[in-house]
């Protein structure tokens, strides 16, 4: 990575997925919004989005958003500030999937491409994802996934009828 680079990124910012599907949702995406303001600068919120939940959908339904912010922390600090919020609103390790209180994902990081056994960015689940790719287009429709360059518009074409339908603004 050049110099040139390091500076680009310095200014692009980080895409967040935030979501709940127990007790209050809108409480406990909003306080995770507040305590987000410690570390980073809120640039843009999208509108509160409700889906069912995956892979059962007898569990609770998720109330999602995107945020659009800008950080000086990096990747590894970030995640670490984020498995705070989380423990801070209520989350419990639980069995994958399972409803919580709160579950913040970094969906694009600068654009930056990272894996190790730590971090994967940008999120490896998100391209079949309606509750991130949705609010993404909201607040960024000129976004373009950081491995592939396919614009979000292309990325919501791609996602599944079924998909289209079962989320609503809310």
């Amino acid at each position: 990575m050049t110099k040139q680079d390091i500076l680009e990124n310095h200014h692009k910012p980080v895409y967040l997925g935030i979501g709940s599907n127990i007790g209050n949702r809108i409480n406990h995406i909003n306080k995770a919004c507040h305590l987000l303001t410690n570390f980073c600068s809120i640039i843009k919120i999208s509108k509160f989005y409700e889906t069912n939940s995956w892979p059962n959908e007898k569990l609770p339904k998720y109330l999602n958003i995107v945020v659009k912010c800008n950080t000086d922390l990096k990747p590894i600090s970030l995640l670490q500030n984020l498995k705070n919020i989380e423990f801070l609103l209520g989350r419990k390790k639980n069995k994958k999937n399972f409803p919580r209180t709160c579950d913040i994902d970094i969906i694009d990081f600068k654009g930056v491409k990272k894996h190790n056994k730590y971090i994967e960015i940008p999120h490896p689940r998100m391209l079949d994802r309606n509750f991130v790719l949705f609010p993404l287009f909201e607040i960024e429709k000129s976004w373009k996934h950081p491995k592939n360059n396919i614009s979000i518009e292309k990325l919501i074409k791609n996602l599944e009828l079924k998909s289209l339908r079962s989320i609503k603004i809310f």
